[in-house]
């Protein structure tokens, strides 16, 4: 008798155990950070553990009663990220005498996890965000472009990024991302068999079908040129790229994004001093006078922290983050794998790995076009967040400015990788494809 994924249920016990391994991990972490920092434990380390295993906890039972035939691994992996993150964070401000920084985003991690529960709720299955395609697209640039309206945008480190509503001020491009992935999902997905036409041995488009990609490449350019978020506009050129490709199948998209890239890095090179600068500290990091002079030695720093930390680390709590301006957020990496060493930063790439690999999994077990594009472009989205900065603080690639999803210092990036979860939640909860035993 043939069996159907369709019948397949998680076991409970399997993301249950997960989910407490990750608190249990998370809250040791607070735990070893205060230790080695102050040589004593928090005194408020019973109210940490209770709150962050009841909010673990609800987020659970929410997934079990919205999405049961959900994906066991996802939550768990954001827990213990989450956790780690808090963690380093809380190390880091402490150790700068700043706990009121870091007190803001242990509240903005019981935000997002919020935000993961109202998303499960409102939205009971995924294909319903299909039938708002135009709408969602207009709403996602829109958000893209608010950081430039007059009197609500402003910049800050030399990028126009954020908007501000009285006291409070954060990132729409965030979640502006989150809402052209939905958009090009359900925009791909419906143009499949268009897409898929090619010319020549490589599959090469149309040219009547290049419009979208062009499309897609003004808009990362524009956010480029006038919001000069070097990052924003990799990530939203990226994705769009290789979701292009999965929709039509055809390299040949996926070579003409990569020169199309190219185009676009070397005009932004050429117009913006900023980018060139960048460009300046990657080539000489080590240089004196870059050390001196630019970037503030960050790139250095980083280097000297990921070379103290050897293979094992100096311990949490015992190593020299703060030494690396911006530690929390561009650089958090570096502190992690100072004080983890090798070892413990190739385990935080891994469990991004673990994660990375579920979604595209579930994308791969989704029968309909737009699940199975909405869980590739969710996934390729965090991938490539996770190259941008781990990239930049290793000086792979230039440094810009993205946070590590669920770790770095940020609330808007938090709370928008927390609905990006549970979209992918919701996804991975079928309908699902069906498979011969």
């Amino acid at each position: 008798m043939s069996a159907t994924v369709e019948e397949r249920e998680p076991r409970v016990s399997t993301g249950l155990a997960l989910l407490l391994l990750a608190v249990l991990i998370s809250v040791l972490a607070y735990a070893l950070a205060f230790l080695g920092l102050r040589g004593t434990l928090p005194k408020e380390l019973r109210v940490y553990a209770v709150l962050y295993m009841a909010g673990s906890i609800a987020a659970w039972l929410v997934i079990r009663w919205t999405a049961r035939r959900a994906d066991p691994v996802l939550f768990p992996l954001a827990a213990v990220l989450g956790g780690l993150g808090l963690a380093m964070i809380y190390r880091i401000m402490v150790g700068r005498g700043e706990p009121s920084f870091a007190d803001e985003q242990a509240l903005w991690l019981l935000v997002g996890v919020g935000v993961f529960i109202l998303t499960l709720v409102l939205i009971r299955d995924d294909r319903q965000l299909d039938g708002f395609t135009y709408t969602i697209g207009l709403a996602g640039l829109g958000l893209l472009l608010l950081p430039l309206a007059p009197g609500i945008g402003f910049e800050e480190n030399g990028a126009r990024l954020w908007v501000r509503f009285g006291s409070l001020a954060f990132q729409p491009a965030e979640f502006g991302r989150i809402l052209i992935v939905i958009f090009l999902a359900s925009y791909l997905s419906g143009k499949r068999e268009l897409l898929a036409e090619g010319i020549g041995r490589f599959g090469l488009p149309r040219v009547k079908d290049l419009g979208p990609l062009l499309l897609a490449w003004g808009a990362s350019l524009a956010v480029l040129f006038f919001e000069r978020d070097m990052g924003a506009s990799f990530l939203l050129f990226g994705v769009f790229v290789v979701m292009l490709w999965i929709a039509s199948g055809r390299v040949g998209y996926l070579v003409l994004g990569v020169v199309l890239f190219a185009v676009g890095a070397t005009l932004g090179y050429l117009v913006f001093s900023h980018v060139q600068a960048r460009v300046d500290i990657w080539l000489h990091a080590l240089e004196p006078a870059t050390v001196l002079d630019q970037g503030y030695g960050q790139l250095a720093q980083s280097w000297f922290a990921l070379a103290t930390g050897g293979l094992v680390g100096t311990g949490l709590g015992q190593g020299s983050p703060t030494l690396i301006p911006l530690t929390a957020s561009d650089f958090i990496f570096s502190a992690f794998a100072e004080e983890l060493g090798m070892l413990g930063g190739a385990a935080l790439l891994l469990l991004y790995v673990a994660l990375i690999g579920r979604g595209l999994r579930i994308g791969l077990e989704r029968m309909d076009g737009f699940g199975k594009l909405l869980a590739v472009g969710i996934t390729t989205a965090l991938a490539l967040q996770v190259f941008v900065i781990v990239g930049g603080v290793t000086r792979l690639i230039p440094l810009t400015g993205v946070p590590l999803p669920l770790v770095s210092y940020g609330g808007t990036s938090r709370v928008a990788t927390f609905v990006m979860l549970a979209l992918l939640v919701r996804v991975s909860a079928g309908p699902w494809q069906r498979k011969a035993t």
